[in-house]
């Protein structure tokens, strides 16, 4: 059976950046992406050439950052898509390689991330589960001091994009991958849980706030009703343009009022207790 042809758009590296520049993506900003190459079109030179054409658009003093997340390591008892035999979970935990900025990929975040976090010049925070990989003049001042105990908050290259006036643009993406609002779950009244992993002293239980993406699609289409988020197409994909900052904020009043109760501090537990929803 022969391979149906592509049905496009026919994308391209030239195409992509005039479409980015339409949106309003501006030189010099410093910009995270969430993103579905899929989405996109039939892309000549797939993910190379959509870094190559954000690097383009933001020119040498832009910033471009992606999350490169690895929930992998993780603990296995929390694992549910799919799960592990109950009996392999203490060779799991003890056999785990530790987080290596250097060589550990993301997982479950789309094929442009991982091409980010190998682009030459990228570097990468340090968060064993919830890293940020950034390539250019701002990188480092992103991905700088990213606590081990601190996935999303204010601790996180998160609160370094909302303090520099970065923006966001979702390409081809739904708010359910908004991290921004993870932020917003540090400033609310939101469980704090201990969370096992990996580390190059064997495995580790820290204290973290709990997060969940849990009600961020409804999330976002309120925000996007009530504040002002540049909407266009790139390729075929929908882009949403907006500043860290204002999905903060929406978010710091949104959650209180909107979230189920068993996710507020003070509840009880949801069933299953916290942690990855599935294996990535």
């Amino acid at each position: 059976m022969s391979t149906p042809p592509p049905t496009g758009p026919l994308v391209t590296r030239g195409s992509l950046a005039a479409e980015l520049r339409t949106l309003g993506v501006r030189a010099g900003e410093t910009l995270l992406v969430h993103s579905s190459l899929r989405s996109l079109g039939w892309v000549n030179g797939g993910p190379v050439a959509v870094v190559q054409a954000l690097l383009d658009v933001l020119g040498p003093a832009g910033t471009l950052v992606v999350p490169t997340q690895s929930g992998d390591l993780s603990d296995p008892a929390l694992w549910g898509n799919p799960p592990v035999p109950r009996e392999w979970w203490p060779e799991i935990r003890a056999t785990m390689p530790a987080y290596d900025p250097r060589v550990t990929p993301s997982r479950g975040v789309g094929v442009l991330p991982e091409t980010v976090r190998t682009w030459p010049g990228a570097l990468r925070s340090a968060h064993p589960e919830t890293s940020f990989a950034a390539l250019g003049a701002g990188a480092a001042a992103v991905v700088d001091g990213h606590a081990p105990d601190c996935r999303l908050g204010e601790r996180s290259p998160l609160a370094r994009l909302e303090s520099a006036g970065a923006r966001v643009l979702l390409l081809g993406a739904g708010y359910a991958t908004c991290t921004s609002f993870h932020l917003a779950e540090y400033r609310v009244p939101s469980p704090v849980v201990e969370v096992g992993r990996p580390s190059a002293a064997g495995w580790v239980t820290v204290r973290e706030v709990s997060i969940t993406s849990e009600g961020f699609a409804e999330l976002g289409a309120d925000f996007e009703r009530d504040r002002p988020v540049v909407r266009g197409t790139v390729g075929a994909a929908a882009a949403r343009l907006f500043p860290v900052a204002d999905a903060v904020a929406y978010a710091v009043r949104w959650l209180p009022v909107h979230r189920p109760r068993d996710l507020v501090a003070g509840a009880a537990p949801a069933p299953g207790g916290p942690g990855p929803r599935r294996r990535p």
